[in-house]
């Protein structure tokens, strides 16, 4: 069951990134996730 869980939320985060980057273009996508990394460290 925790397997199913988490190939579904794996599932949902990667629809989610397909979809900001087919709204977004590949520039954007990729600079949205460098400044999200360079927010953490």
């Amino acid at each position: 069951m925790l397997l199913w869980a988490g190939a579904a939320i794996g599932g949902l985060l990667v629809l989610g990134a397909l979809a900001l980057w087919f709204h977004y273009g590949t520039q954007m996508f990729f600079e949205m996730i460098r400044a999200g990394f360079a927010a953490c460290f």
